[in-house]
Parts: C-alpha cells; structure tokens; sequence
C-alpha cells in the first residue's frame, strides 16, 4: 500500500513540473475592469486555488444545511 501512495505522488509530482515548465508564457487575464500580466502556470493555480476554495465552501455550507433540516422539521 505505501508503494502505491509514492508511486501516486511521484507521478502527480511529475504532471506538476510538466505543467509548470510547458506553461510559462506571459498572459493578461482580464476581471472587473483590472488587467494583471502573470504567467500562466500562476493563473491556472490561482484559478484552479479559487475553484478548491469555493468547492469547499460550498459543500460546507449544503452539509451544515442538511444537518439543520432534521432539527427544523421536528419544531414544526
């Protein structure tokens, strides 16, 4: 079994350097009016950071939801 996690983080390790050394061209990303100039390995972690983050949020947010709906239900 440890073989099998080291062999997974070899390869992602791996898929990240790929990602970062094929990705390093300069681009402008464009929102509400700013412009910010980054490479865009650094965009598509930013990117890809927010989408975790709200991801989290909102599964946070449907299960505190579900855990109240019981406790509701039975004041009614």
């Amino acid at each position: 079994m440890k073989k099998i996690k080291v062999a997974i983080f070899v390869i992602l390790t791996l898929v990240l350097v790929l990602l970062v050394v094929q990705n390093t061209a300069s681009v402008q990303a464009h929102f509400l009016g700013f412009t910010a100039e980054m490479s865009l390995v650094v965009l598509l972690f930013l990117t890809g950071g927010i989408g975790f983050v709200s991801g989290l949020v909102l599964g946070f947010l449907l299960k505190s939801r579900r855990s109240r709906a019981p406790d509701q239900q039975r004041e009614a």
